[in-house]
C-alpha cells in the first residue's frame, strides 16, 4: 500500500501544485492563483500557497464534501463555491484568472502537475527497492490522468517490467474506454457516484497519451465495491481512505485483477470524507 491518505493535505494532491507553484516568477506569485477542483486538488493548492505566500481562489462544487470545503478554507485557500451540474468550473475559474491577472492551476493537464504527482510512482518504487521487492504490478485510481500519467511514467523509468493500471468507478471509467478505443472518451453529464474526486468529463489532452503507451488496460469498479474496500481498509489497515482513494484496493478486493504470486502496488489516494458518510459507509455490513 501506498497511503497517500496520509499526506500533509489527507491526498497526493499537494505534490503537483506545490511543484508547478513553487516555479511561479515573483510577479506571479505576487499576483496570486486560481484552480477549480472537487476538494483534494483544492487542498494541496491551499496549502502550497500559504507555505510559498501566495493567495489561492478555488472553484469548488458546492455539493463537495463538507471536510474538503472547510479544509481549504483552513489551509489557506477561499472557495469560490458553483454548482457542478449547472456551471462550468473551469469557464468561472478562467473568468476569475482573467479578472485578476492570476495563473491558473490546473489539476492536472499541466507539465509540471504531472511531474509532481509522478513522484508517487517514483517514491514507491524506490521504498519497493528498499526491500528487495520489484513490484509487478501498480494500480493508481484515475480522474483526469495526472497521478497515474505521472506516475507511469516514473514506474517505467525505473521498472520496465512492473505493469501500470488505471482504476475508475463504474460511472466515470472515461480512461478505460479511451485506452480500449485509442480515442479520448466522454463520460454521461448525467452519472452519478460516490467518488466525488474522480468526476472527471475526459481524460486529460496531455495525460491520455502517456497512459496509451505506458498503462495496461483499465480497471473498473462499483460504488459498493469501493463501500467495501473503504470498510476493509478502516477494519483491517487502520487506515481512513475516501471513496476515490479506495479504488484501486476496491479493484484488488473485488478480483479485478490476478493478484496471485505477484507483488501488487496499491496507491491510496485520500483520506478526505465526510465523517457522517464514512461512519454510515462503516455501518453497513461488515466485509
Amino acid at each position: 500500500m501506498k497511503p497517500e491518505s496520509l499526506q500533509v493535505t489527507g491526498s497526493f494532491k499537494i505534490r503537483g501544485a506545490y511543484n508547478m507553484m513553487s516555479q511561479l516568477s515573483p510577479a506571479q506569485r505576487r499576483k496570486g492563483v486560481v484552480a477549480y477542483s472537487s476538494g483534494n486538488h483544492a487542498q494541496g493548492v491551499a496549502a502550497a500557497g500559504t507555505m510559498l505566500g501566495i493567495a489561492t481562489k478555488i472553484v469548488m462544487p458546492q455539493d463537495a464534501p463538507a471536510a474538503k470545503i472547510e479544509n481549504t478554507r483552513r489551509l489557506g485557500g477561499e472557495p469560490v463555491l458553483y454548482d457542478r451540474y449547472t456551471g462550468n468550473r473551469e469557464e468561472i475559474a478562467r473568468k476569475i484568472a482573467l479578472e485578476q491577472g492570476s495563473e491558473l492551476v490546473p489539476s492536472y493537464d499541466h507539465a509540471q502537475i504531472v511531474a509532481g504527482q509522478g513522484t508517487v510512482g517514483l517514491e514507491l518504487i524506490d521504498q519497493c527497492a528498499d526491500q528487495g521487492v520489484v513490484p509487478d504490478q501498480v494500480l493508481i485510481c484515475c480522474g483526469g490522468g495526472g497521478l497515474s500519467s505521472g506516475s507511469a511514467i516514473a514506474i517505467k523509468a525505473r521498472s520496465p517490467g512492473t505493469a501500470v493500471h488505471t482504476v475508475e468507478p463504474a460511472a466515470f471509467d472515461d480512461t478505460a474506454r479511451s485506452l480500449l478505443s485509442g480515442k479520448r472518451e466522454r463520460n454521461d453529464p448525467t452519472a452519478r457516484s460516490i467518488c466525488d474526486a474522480l468526476q472527471t468529463e475526459s481524460p486529460g489532452e496531455l495525460t491520455f497519451p502517456y497512459l496509451q503507451e505506458l498503462a495496461g488496460a483499465g480497471l473498473v469498479v462499483t460504488d459498493d465495491e469501493v463501500r467495501s474496500a473503504m470498510r476493509f481498509a478502516f477494519r483491517h489497515l487502520k487506515l481512513v481512505v475516501e471513496p476515490g482513494g479506495a479504488v484501486a484496493l476496491a479493484a484488488v478486493l473485488s478480483g479485478k485483477i490476478q493478484t496471485r504470486d505477484k507483488t501488487t502496488v496499491v496507491v491510496l489516494s485520500g483520506g478526505n470524507v465526510d465523517t457522517d458518510l464514512f461512519a454510515a459507509i462503516q455501518n453497513e455490513d461488515a466485509v
